[in-house]
């Protein structure tokens, strides 16, 4: 056997229904981190590009300050992407190709008719928005320069994300790996051919143009799995049925993400009122390194999902509560481990950006260290938000980062700069608040949904229902 088949061998389409659950789990997850590894190299390159060229931390920091503005637009996409994951996982676990081909062709459609829309919507909204959180004028015309162009080719994000989904929840976790690796390549190359002479909109076309490609690879691979699934003209159709569980599964994670959205645009408007283009530029690289830092945590969110949807909808209950516990300590204890790593390479990752700023960089590992606690407590809110969504329920995780992300969060910063600035500390240390508010949230997320997981409302959607199946079949049998 090739190298290349072996390598397949180990990250093809799996079924999550078999063997230990511990095991399938982490070979999900693995090829997902570095998945995610490559996403985050992705987005950091675009941060290094931009803050080493002739136009230094302000293009950085006019990156970064349209990045809310951003997902806001994609929220509710992202969603409808979420919804569809979860079909196609629970689908795919009960074997039932014609469900899974209408729910793959429905979300097709959706995704065509969003990607219009943003494309229309975006570039009308972008400077309103821009102005209502206060973004700096020294990087208003390159933050809107490069949302225009971002939303004008939105279609390629789009179709990427909802095809790459697609191939995650029938198990396919290779594909979508390789192919951001070569979507990640044709970034780089783009961003370092045009961003001298362009600036950020430069690195926008990049982007562009190697998420269109990205897509269209995605779809050849979903092409060649139509083995799984049936997949015609007929299925392109919006079906009512289909739409309206797309809507019920994914409305409330895109509603989720729109309220991650509007928390960032209210902590941005915070942040600029500082009139401190450094400390933009430095939210903007914490994040950056954050990302690193949170890769293990999605990846088990993702394998979690996925694992939970294939066993609800084979009916496996056991394997899913054995899978939780085994997935979650999993999760904990791979943050645990790497945290201090992030931390210790913390300095040299944000030399890459704007390499000799001292000042820059040491301010940067000031916010590192107060939010690096929250990595730990995001392993388990990740895990247990995986499970929840999987199995059905994503109505409970979304009112839990209502409570975090516009209840907790977004107040607590406001407030504690507040009683900072009225204190008459050094500004440093009202800038350290913005990220003490943060780790406040991801804290008190992680207890919300440990307590809310234990009370199992969230198996009411469907695990219930099918423990109340098993019940009586197991009944049945016992007086044959």
């Amino acid at each position: 056997m090739s190298f290349i088949n072996k390598v397949r061998s180990i990250f093809s389409p799996r079924d999550m229904c078999i063997g230990p659950p511990w095991k399938r789990i982490a070979e999900f997850a693995f090829p997902m981190l570095i998945g995610n590894f490559a996403q985050q190299l992705y987005n950091t390159v675009d941060a290094v590009v931009v803050g080493r060229s002739k136009w230094g931390y302000t293009a950085l920091a006019a990156v970064g300050n349209a990045g809310p503005v951003m997902f806001l637009l994609l929220s509710l996409f992202v969603g409808i992407a979420t919804g569809a994951g979860v079909l196609v996982s629970q689908y795919f676990g009960a074997r039932k190709k014609e469900e899974l081909g209408m729910t793959i062709g429905n979300c097709i459609t959706i995704t065509g008719l969003a990607s219009v829309f943003i494309m229309i919507v975006g570039p009308i909204i972008t400077g309103p928005l821009l102005r209502a959180v206060d973004t700096l004028p020294e990087v208003f015309d390159q933050s809107r320069s490069y949302l225009n162009i971002f939303f004008l080719g939105i279609a390629g994000t789009l179709f990427y994300n909802i095809f790459a989904g697609i191939l995650r929840g029938l198990g396919d976790s290779f594909s979508a790996l390789v192919i951001l690796f070569i979507c990640s390549g044709l970034n780089v190359v783009g961003d370092i051919l045009l961003v001298d002479s362009m600036g950020v909109a430069g690195v926008a076309i990049a982007t562009v143009v190697s998420q269109i490609i990205s897509a269209m690879l995605c779809l050849m691979q979903l092409l060649r799995l139509k083995h799984l699934f049936v997949l015609t003209k007929e299925t392109l159709k919006p079906k009512k049925m289909f739409v309206k569980d797309l809507v019920r599964l994914g409305l409330p994670s895109g509603l989720t993400q729109a309220i991650f959205s509007f928390a960032m645009l209210a902590v941005q408007a915070l942040i600029n009122s500082f009139e401190d283009a450094m400390f933009v530029a430095c939210n903007v690289m914490v994040m950056r390194v954050d990302g690193y830092a949170m890769l293990p945590n999605f990846s088990f969110g993702q394998a979690m999902s996925t694992y939970a949807g294939q066993n609800v909808g084979a009916r496996k209950l056991d394997r899913l509560y054995q899978g939780t516990k085994q997935g979650t300590l999993m999760a904990f204890l791979t943050a645990v481990i790497l945290t201090p790593l992030v931390l210790i390479g913390g300095p040299s990752l944000m030399g890459l950006f704007t390499p000799g700023n001292v000042q820059l960089i040491n301010m940067s590992m000031s916010m590192m260290y107060i939010i690096s606690p929250g990595y730990i407590a995001m392993s388990i809110t990740q895990s247990l938000s995986g499970v929840m969504r999987g199995a059905g329920d994503t109505v409970t995780p979304m009112w839990i980062s209502l409570a975090t992300s516009i209840l907790i969060r977004v107040p607590l910063a406001y407030i504690l700069v507040a009683i900072a600035r009225n204190a008459g500390a050094p500004v440093l240390t009202q800038q350290k608040m913005v990220f003490v508010s943060l780790l406040s949230a991801w804290t008190l997320g992680m207890i919300i949904n440990v307590i809310v997981y234990k009370a199992g409302r969230w198996k009411k959607r469907q695990v219930n229902r099918i423990e109340a199946e098993l019940a009586q079949e197991n009944a049945a049998l016992a007086t044959e």
